[in-house]
């Protein structure tokens, strides 16, 4: 059987969500998916500390899917889609790993834990001045 892919994985999500699809799965909603996420966390975490690799890639599969029918779920309410979360969360580790891709060092693992730590706070720090900036901004258009 041939590999398959996040785009594979997607387009099953949006399947089982069609008309055509599944009616449980369709019936899903953003909070009811919670119960099945803490389900299979708790899956991931017995399959780690039992040591069985195994069982873990299996897990890991159901935790990704859970994401995958999260995002499929946003998308069709148009809060966001999985492109959007992998797009942030490639930024964020990137721009959290200075010490990697730009020009802070870190020579121990401690290192690069304080420097993530600064770097989140910094990185938090211009996300509320953002916020207050759009907030400001739109206040001051409104007004116009």
């Amino acid at each position: 059987m041939p590999k398959k892919s996040l785009k594979d994985l997607k387009n099953l999500a949006e399947k089982l969500r069609s008309d055509t699809g599944c009616p449980w799965d369709r019936k899903q909603t953003i909070a009811s998916m919670l119960k099945c996420v803490d389900e299979e966390v708790d899956e991931v975490r017995q399959a780690i500390e039992n040591g069985d690799h195994e069982n873990l890639k299996e897990e890991l599969g159901d935790v990704l899917f859970q994401i995958v029918m999260i995002a499929q779920i946003a998308k069709e309410q148009g809060y966001f889609e999985l492109d959007d979360v992998v797009g942030g969360i490639y930024d964020k580790i990137k721009s959290r790993h200075t010490w990697v891709f730009g020009k802070d060092k870190a020579k121990t693992p401690e290192e690069a834990l304080e420097m993530w730590k600064k770097n989140k706070i910094k990185e938090r720090a211009q996300g509320a001045s953002a916020q207050r900036d759009e907030k400001s901004g739109s206040a001051s258009f409104e007004s116009k």
